[in-house]
């Protein structure tokens, strides 16, 4: 093994791509990551909507790099880089030096100037998120259950997701399915079925990354479902209360954000131009501005693709663009040309609307309704890893398409009966 010392920051799709890609490479390598897990982001608002439990979609970092020698894994947090002098500063003190640098720290909300709103209005990134959410969502029914006044009741029952792009799509068709169908027979004092689901997009229409008569088949979907869809107004306030859309009130007791992502301060740390998400503006072989040693991958880099639009942050893309990667130092360390500039390959968009209607976007080929839903399901089996995630998913999902009951439905935390603020 070489003297070459790989540091990764960040344990998401692209990190792990990229240690994988160096595998036998001859490299040290030390992927450094704040949370333990790696966790497979598209079935995050599964475990928010009751549907799969966090150990279905997360997976001990340790445990994936126990058989690799070269992988050295440490749970901290990133506050600094020195390009200068090639070291990583952790907020416990340590300091690592680096040969080459990958910074892969994803994305967090973002709340447009408004992060006041954050307590009442969570979003969906993190386990902790999810789990939060799901809390949320389950006593709000159980508080209902128990209210006398009536437009407490309702305001209980009200739940708003704010933003129309996947996650919200997807958390407002398995929301309405959860108060519609699977909660009635369960509660006295209360009809879930007079939940009211509303979803608010500023844009013109729902998953707007979609064709336009995908987007319509989505909406139509949702509303079939019974979610209220607004769209061509922004939320102008949000609190404890409800929110605000445009100048109209809605009596909201829970609240998810869905509308916007900022990326990591990885361009602070290495002081160098952002885009206006704060995503590091890279080279066209991915690599920091001015740094070559420095590369910038996943939902912390702005990377432009062939037809001049932005890469999507997606998963596929920052597992290409770890890949990628992975390539271009296996090159420098042998001396041999560096591949070409990084170019994306759109493998297409899916979205779920409930648990029996999808739409999948392939470019010239468009799918929609439950044939939709059955690829998309496979697609996300096929990825997860480990046989016994991808056999407990199927189960969960099989038995609620039989049953129509959801199997995670279970108030943890200790906050559990305490009224939240």
């Amino acid at each position: 093994m070489s003297d070459h010392h790989v540091v990764v920051v960040g344990g998401g799709f692209g990190g792990l791509q990229l240690v994988n890609g160096l595998k036998g490479a001859g490299v040290k390598i030390t992927l450094v990551d704040r949370r333990n897990h790696h966790l497979f982001q598209p079935l995050l608002y599964q475990v928010a909507t009751t549907i799969l439990s966090t150990s279905e979609i997360a997976w001990p970092i340790r445990r994936l790099y126990a058989d690799r020698p070269d992988v050295t894994v440490l749970l901290g947090e990133v506050t600094g880089v020195d390009s200068g002098a090639k070291t990583v500063s952790l907020r416990n003190g340590i300091t690592l030096g680096y040969d080459t640098l990958v910074l892969a720290t994803g994305a967090t909300h973002a709340y447009f100037g408004h992060d006041e709103w954050e307590p009442v209005a969570p979003g969906l990134k993190t386990l902790e998120d999810a789990t939060t959410i799901r809390r949320r969502v389950l006593l709000a029914f159980e508080k209902a259950e128990m209210e006398s006044d009536p437009a407490v009741r309702d305001a209980l029952l009200t739940f708003t997701i704010v933003g129309a792009g996947p996650t919200g799509v997807e958390l407002a068709g398995i929301i309405a399915e959860l108060a519609h169908f699977t909660l009635p027979k369960e509660f006295r004092n209360i009809d879930t079925r007079k939940t009211r689901v509303v979803l608010v997009e500023a844009g013109p229409r729902a998953l707007p990354s979609f064709a336009e008569e995908l987007s319509a088949y989505a909406e139509k979907a949702l509303e079939k479902l019974g979610v209220e869809i607004h769209l061509g107004r922004a939320v102008t306030e949000c609190s404890a209360d409800g929110v605000k859309i445009g100048e109209t009130f809605v009596a909201s007791r829970t609240i998810v954000w869905a509308a916007g992502v900022t990326a990591s301060p990885a361009a602070r740390w290495l002081n160098v131009p952002a885009d206006r998400a704060g995503r590091v503006a890279v080279e066209k072989g991915l690599s920091a501005p001015g740094l070559p040693d420095v590369f910038v991958i996943g939902d912390t880099a702005s990377v432009m693709g062939e037809d001049g639009k932005p890469v999507p942050g997606i998963a596929p893309a920052a597992k290409q663009q770890g890949g990628y990667v992975a390539k271009v130092i296996r090159a420098r360390l042998s001396g041999k040309p560096a591949p070409g500039p990084f170019r994306y390959r759109h493998q297409g968009s899916l979205a779920t609307i409930g648990q029996s209607a999808a739409i999948i976007d392939f470019g010239r080929i468009k799918l929609k309704g439950w044939i939709a839903w059955w690829i998309w399901g496979l697609a996300h089996i096929y990825f997860l890893i480990g046989t016994r995630s991808r056999f407990s998913v199927a189960w969960s999902w099989l038995w609620i398409y039989l049953s129509g009951q959801h199997s995670a439905r279970l108030i943890t935390q200790r906050e559990t009966m305490r009224e939240e603020a």
